[in-house]
Order: structure tokens, then sequence, then C-alpha cells
């Protein structure tokens, strides 16, 4: 089995809750709350662990909050390690308007990490050696933005693939560095990235750019609710959205990257595994609040998710 390490260096204790109406300057009541252990990283670790795997996982973790993190992660079956933090674990909180059906989500920007502590995030990656490294979420505050640059450069003479799942000066600087094996950036994600409004046609011909100049293998590019799409050197696919009744969208992208990890270390071909990964994204839109994909869902989605699927060969960029 492929050995996998996922990054987390701001995860998060996530709270969901439902109100019969959020309103301004009033109380507003809520109910059902559930919680969970989120941030990039975490949530790519829980979905494996749901599709019957195991991963190493390395987080940062302080204060009374992340005493209530780490209890609830020693549940998992991952192998932990932590990086214990000065400043308090953050705790992200969603709220469900019931009657008018939108997610309101409030996300703090995390604790002030030191420079000794990320140092020790240097140290450990440059001590091990993994198949699969899964660098995914946001930067907390005192990390400067090329962190995840600093951190592929580590690896990428070590024949590790490297998953990158960011989002701005963070994820620029990355491909700077090149060798990484597959990002996810959404639609504006990509045009932050080159600097210029994109259809899905001159988004493939950029994605392929990237991928031509050596920065990354392969691109999965999302779509929202018109699905995704996966460039490659030669070629490309997009999948439309699965048609289902949607509980929440709250992790819907790590578990994307989740589902494709574990279809990749179980040696499916790029392209299935890119399904899995779809299924996987909409099996979690399917469950409520912070609660993510059940494996059933996944593969039951998997198995008749291949309708309005297109392919394309793309020519040398």
């Amino acid at each position: 089995m492929a050995s996998i390490l996922c990054v987390a260096l701001n995860p998060s204790i996530d709270l969901a809750n439902e109100a019969s109406r959020v309103v301004p300057t009033k109380k507003v009541r809520t109910r059902n709350q559930r919680q969970n252990i989120g941030g990039g990283g975490v949530n790519v670790a829980r979905v494996l662990a749901e599709m019957g795997d195991r991963c190493e996982l390395l987080v940062l973790a302080g204060g009374a909050t992340g005493q209530v993190f780490l209890d609830a992660i020693r549940k998992l079956p991952v192998d932990l390690h932590t990086i214990t933090t000065q400043g308090a674990t953050r705790i992200a909180f969603m709220v469900k308007d019931m009657e008018a059906g939108d997610e309101y989500r409030f996300v703090p920007e995390g604790p002030l990490v030191t420079p000794d502590e990320y140092q020790q995030v240097h140290r450990y990656l440059s001590q091990g050696q993994w198949d699969y490294v899964v660098l995914s979420g946001s930067l907390p505050r005192g990390i400067p933005d090329d962190a995840y640059a600093q951190l592929a450069a580590l690896l990428v003479d070590r024949d590790t693939r490297i998953i990158l799942d960011t989002s701005g000066p963070a994820l620029k600087e990355a491909l700077k560095v090149g060798g990484l094996f597959m990002i996810k950036p959404s639609l504006d994600e990509l045009e932050g990235i080159v600097g210029q409004s994109l259809t899905e046609e001159t988004a493939v011909v950029k994605a392929q750019e990237l991928i031509a100049r050596g920065a990354v293998q392969h691109v999965c590019l999302s779509l929202g609710r018109q699905g995704a799409m996966l460039v490659s050197a030669n070629q490309f696919l997009k999948l439309p959205s699965f048609p289902v009744k949607v509980g929440s969208t709250v992790g819907a992208g790590d578990s994307f990257v989740g589902g494709m990890l574990w279809g990749l270390i179980h040696n499916y071909p790029v392209e299935e595994a890119f399904r899995l990964g779809v299924a996987a994204g909409a099996a979690t839109v399917m469950s409520e609040g912070t609660d993510l994909c059940r494996r059933e869902d996944v593969f039951a989605l998997y198995r008749h998710g291949s309708q309005g699927l297109t392919t394309g060969q793309l020519a040398p960029a």
C-alpha cells in the first residue's frame, strides 16, 4: 500500500447548526448542532479513513481548542504527528437558514504560528519519505505565502507525488517550484494564477501550459455546478455535477481530493480516479453540516457517474 502524508497547517473545529431564519441584530436560535474536525488535510484524511485506508497526518494544534481537536482526531484511524502551537486552534462556524436554504460560513484566519513552530514542519518533511504528500488548506498567520513552495521543494526530488489544494499566493508560489503531481483550483482561482478571465476552453489551454512547463502533471479544475475537468498532458475530461440533493457544501472539495487519492493508491487509472473524486465530492454535498461522504454513497455515484462525460485529445502546448 502506498504511504501517504496529509499536512494540515491550519486545522479547525467545525460547528454546523440550523436556524429557522438568519436575521441581523436579533438573537438567532440554532439547533441540531454537529461538531467535526476539519481543515483541508484533516478532511482528506477523514475521507481516506471512511474509504477504509490509513494515512499519516501532520497537524499544528494548540490551546484549549487544540486539545478538543486532538481528542476527536485520535478516534480516527490515522498515524498522528502533532506540532504544538502557542496559538489556539481555530473554530469555524456554519449556520444553515432552513427557510431560505442558504448556508452561512464563518471561517477564522487561524492562530499566529511562530517561526520555530513552522521550522518543525520543515524538519518533519525533510526527514520522511512518502509516496504521496497532500498539502491542503489555508495558511495560518505567521506562515509565509511561499510555505507550500518551500515544503514542495523538500519533496520534489524524492519520487514523491505532491497533491496541492490551496489558493491565492500560496498556490502561485508553489507552481514556481514545479514538479507537482496535481492541483485542484476553481476556475476563479486559475484566473488568479494566470491573471486573466477564462472560459472553460481557455482554462484548458492555460492548464496545459502549466503542465508543459513542468509546474504540475494534472490540473483538476472545479467548475461549481457545472462539474469538474481533468486536464493532463495529452487529454482532458469533463464530468457534469451529479444531480444530488444538497445538504451542505462544506468539505466537498477536500472530499474530491480524498476520493481521487484513494483511487490512485488503489491503482485506478487517473481518469477513473478523477471520476471517483467527483463522486466523493458529490456524496459529501448530500451530507448535512460538516459531515463528509459515506463510502457506500461514493461508490453508488461512481458506478452511475459516467453519464455526460466528455473526453478529448490535446495537441502539445
